[in-house]
């Protein structure tokens, strides 16, 4: 799955040593979303791909994630794991167009044209 947005929180790294003497660590993000009505959505780097994909608060990117989830004594939990990122130029809107302004069509005047009238019309209305 892919999701664009821009990061606007970027959490300290994690690490630690598994049950089996592993070491690990990940990066933890919140990405927000470029759409109407932005969405955010929080997600981690595993692994090798923690410093594979360093990012920093501002970076606008396309997100690569798996969504897994998983059961722990009775309860699911859900984890959005990043395995890509690639850096997206923003696109901010200009200051003044319909763009910058998601309300700026719906409060613009709306043009009526009364349709063609036909004498052959049988309805009272």
């Amino acid at each position: 799955m892919e999701v664009t947005g821009k990061i606007i929180v970027a959490l300290p790294e994690v690490s630690g040593t598994s049950k089996a003497g592993n070491q690990w660590k990940k990066r933890e993000y919140v990405l927000e979303t470029l759409d109407n009505y932005p969405s955010k959505i929080f997600f981690d780097f595993f692994g090798d791909r923690a410093d594979q994909y360093p990012l920093s608060v501002g970076d606008e990117i396309k997100l690569s994630f798996d969504i897994e989830s998983r059961e722990y004594n009775g309860r699911w939990f859900t984890s959005i794991r990043g395995w890509k990122a690639e850096k997206t130029q923003g696109t901010a809107p200009v200051a003044n167009s319909p763009a910058a302004d998601p309300f700026a069509a719906a409060s613009a005047t709306p043009t009526f044209t009364p349709a063609p009238t036909d004498s052959n019309d049988d309805l009272p209305f």
